[in-house]
């Protein structure tokens, strides 16, 4: 009898990333990203390879099911990229991902820019809106903040 299959979460900055794993990664944000939401956009903007970041993604059986990037933005943390394969939706990864950032990020202030339709869902995370609406590639947006507890 096969054991059921699980998602293994998995850290790591940019230099401890095998090749493979990189090419996943950026697999599935360009596939959910570019080619489903239809954004074209710089999604290697310079900031994966950063000391301060930090990359936190679930796998099964080598398939990369979800993912999201800290950075160090100085006085804040900034979480972005949260991205979840559209055959791991539904599986509470995304919810799994923002609350191992938030073990990462600790007691400091972290700081998203949340797809406004998912401004719920990073309220039950603690954060809060802190501006108006904007676009950011087409798609509204909404600059979110949590303060360390």
């Amino acid at each position: 009898m096969q054991p059921d299959p699980h998602d293994e979460l998995r850290s790591a900055t940019f230099r401890d990333l095998d090749t493979t794993t990189l090419y996943g990664l950026l697999k599935l944000r360009s596939d959910v990203f570019v080619v489903e939401q239809e954004c074209v956009y710089a999604d290697l903007d310079g900031r994966d390879d950063e000391p301060g970041t930090r990359h936190l993604w679930f796998t099964r059986d080598g398939e990369m099911r979800a993912y999201v990037r800290v950075l160090d933005d100085g006085d804040v943390q900034r979480i972005g990229r949260v991205v979840t394969a559209k055959s791991a939706r539904g599986a509470g990864l995304a919810g799994r991902l923002i609350e191992e950032a938030l073990t990462v990020i600790g007691n400091r202030t972290s700081v998203l820019d949340a797809q406004s339709y998912l401004v719920k869902f990073y309220s039950r995370y603690g954060f809060e809106p802190t501006g108006p609406e904007f676009l950011e590639d087409g798609i509204p947006h909404t600059p979110m903040r949590r303060l360390p507890s």
